[in-house]
């Protein structure tokens, strides 16, 4: 779920905004959809159900599209860490976090992607220095999270607080993968780089999730089936389109926006269907992490 590139970007459109909420509905979506699944799926196997299901999604989208597979070995290799990075560790770390967390709170402590996306392209990318007003949104990012997880991480560790901290590692992860799939895939097009890192992640998932869980049950109600397919053919294959439609048609700062519009989305999911509820902490810590969003993206300033 990472967005890269802080340069201005054109106007959104009112298409481009229908599709900036339709993304933030499905990838808030995911969190919910999770919530549901844990109740009779351990974490690393919803992981595996959810990229297994979208690759003949998108193999269909390729096809239809008349994209042909890459055939160079180095390009498969990306896919590979690719997959790692922005699938398999990422949707991991989070579905295990939510053992513990809300569904509401992962999906905000997630929004601090963008924000370490900016950390790790300043310092990794020679295109993307490391600007002050990036300095000082992450600061703003890392008070938000100060805000969320409150005094009682310096008091001890908890398991509350390792699924926080997991969060924070699967933001951390997608930034990583922007800053791979720039060096190492920005040739190849975009909806065969979707396909072929979750072929990735499916292949990494595999072993894992036999190894950790075992075989996986097929014997799931029918509700929890609802929510894995949902989450493979709507949070991941249809979200990849949209994003990479958005990144065209709007630019990737407009697109990074979506990382604010997710966590309404998912608290308010929880909220209607799970009764989950948010306190006082939780908003005020994604009150500074937007904030930290739109500082390091810049218009903010400009229009200040």
């Amino acid at each position: 779920m990472s967005a890269r590139g802080m340069q201005v970007s054109p106007s959104i459109s009112s298409v481009s905004a229908f599709m900036l909420l339709a993304l933030a509905a499905v990838w808030g979506g995911s969190f919910f959809f999770a919530e549901i699944a844990l109740a009779e799926v351990p974490p690393l196997t919803i992981t595996l159900h959810r990229v297994v299901w979208a690759v003949p999604i998108l193999w269909v989208v390729v096809r239809t599209l008349g994209l042909r597979l890459p055939r160079e070995p180095r390009v498969w290799g990306a896919y590979l860490v690719m997959g790692a990075l922005n699938n398999a560790i990422p949707f991991s770390m989070i579905f295990w976090a939510q053992v513990e967390l809300q569904s509401g709170l992962a999906s905000i402590l997630n929004g601090t992607t963008a924000v370490f996306g900016a950390v790790v392209a300043g310092l990794l990318l020679r295109d993307e220095p490391f600007l002050p007003r990036k300095i000082v949104g992450a600061l703003l990012g890392l008070a938000g999270v100060a805000a969320i997880m409150g005094p009682d991480l310096l008091r001890g560790v908890d398991l509350r607080n390792l699924a926080q901290l997991a969060v924070l590692g699967a933001a951390l992860s997608y930034a990583l993968a922007s800053v791979w799939a720039k060096r190492a895939l920005a040739g190849q097009p975009p909806q065969m780089n979707a396909l072929g890192m979750l072929a990735g992640s499916s292949l990494l998932m595999l072993p894992v999730a036999l190894w950790v869980d075992g075989v996986p049950r097929f014997d799931l109600p029918v509700h929890v089936w609802a929510a894995l397919l949902s989450l493979a053919a709507l949070s991941t294959a249809l979200a990849y389109l949209l994003y990479f439609a958005i990144l065209r048609r709007a630019g990737a700062a407009n697109l990074m926006l979506v990382t604010l519009m997710i966590p309404p989305f998912a608290a308010g999911l929880g909220a209607a269907f799970l009764d989950e509820r948010l306190g006082a902490a939780a908003w005020g810590g994604f009150g500074l992490i937007a904030l930290g969003l739109l500082v390091t993206d810049g218009r903010v300033l400009r229009r200040g």
